[in-house]
């Protein structure tokens, strides 16, 4: 017997497809069309600015009457040593903040999401919550206050019989990554358990139950049952965090750092900050910009590109 292969459909039958879920969700696309208004106008339109990376720019002259020179700017910015130190500072402290924040979100998710007592389960959530909604500066403020040489944390360690004198802990440069990553993680680590509660929420009950009957602990049903709940949710979010890796922001670097630990706060974002209007030089902090969107658009291809080949779990 000959075997017939089904015949593909025509560009005019995709075509009619395609019009038809188009129409049938016409809805939903008239209520995206603000959202897509308002990326295009603040997210797409200001790429034409771009092009003061690759001129002489000065405000006085505008981006029409300042010279272009080609690549000179990008040149001058990968041959300035201090690119390359604050290209270390950014990477070590978006590793670690990055380290820390995604394995403690779904240890903490895993533990909350044992908790049988309603009401501690809601107290925990709202105390690691708070922070999050609390303002840089104000966290700042209190972490500078405690660590000052006549804070809480010197007394204390004074009358442990620890320390002799007063420490300046926010003047050792080499204590700065482990600082910022710890504020960070206390202001976000709350929050960023949210996803992964909601997550572990929609787990069929019966798996737990059965689980119970084959007299599993609750160790083996978390290790068994909850973590591979989270993983596909888990990987989607790292992909979406490592392409954001070297924009760390400067917030709390700004906030924190002093001229003391320069060489260990000063980040791309403050770099750029300070090229352009604490130097003048504004064209190079532009192609500072687009470096760091080029490596970002990067890491996120090339992370999604490896976990559908690892795990079959995808962005896009």
């Amino acid at each position: 017997m000959k075997t017939t292969t089904p015949a593909m459909p025509g560009p005019k039958l995709v075509k009619k497809s395609v019009f038809r879920r188009l129409s049938a969700q016409y809805q939903l696309l008239m209520m995206s069309i603000p959202f897509v208004i308002l990326i295009i106008v603040f997210q797409y339109v200001p790429l034409w600015g771009w092009i003061m990376a690759f001129q002489n720019y000065s405000p006085g002259r505008g981006i029409w009457n300042s010279p272009f020179i080609g690549w000179d700017n990008f040149l001058s910015l990968f041959g300035d040593e201090r690119f390359f130190l604050v290209m270390r500072n950014t990477l070590v402290m978006s590793s670690m903040s990055l380290i820390t924040g995604f394995a403690g979100a779904i240890v903490l998710a895993l533990l909350l999401n044992e908790v049988r007592h309603t009401l501690f389960k809601r107290a925990i959530q709202t105390v690691t919550y708070i922070p999050h909604f609390v303002s840089m500066v104000v966290i700042a403020n209190i972490v500078i206050t405690f660590l000052s040489p006549d804070g809480f944390v010197n007394n204390m360690l004074i009358k442990l019989g620890w320390i002799e004198e007063s420490v300046f802990i926010m003047g050792k440069g080499e204590w700065f990554w482990f600082l910022n990553t710890m504020v960070g993680l206390w202001k976000e680590l709350g929050w960023s358990t949210i996803i992964y509660l909601a997550v572990l929420a929609g787990v069929n009950p019966e798996l737990y139950e059965a689980a119970d009957v084959d007299g599993a602990g609750r160790l083996n049903k978390m290790w068994h049952i909850s973590l591979p709940s989270v993983m596909s949710t888990a990987v989607i979010l790292l992909i979406l965090s490592l392409g954001s890796i070297i924009n760390i922001g400067y917030e709390s670097q700004f906030l924190l750092g002093n001229p003391l630990v320069l060489d260990y706060s000063e980040v791309l974002d403050l770099y750029a900050l300070n090229l352009s209007f604490g130097s003048g030089q504004y064209s190079v902090g532009i192609a500072l910009g687009i470096f760091k969107t080029i490596i970002s658009l990067v890491l996120v291809i090339s992370v999604n590109g490896l976990a559908r080949k690892m795990s079959g779990i995808r962005l896009f």
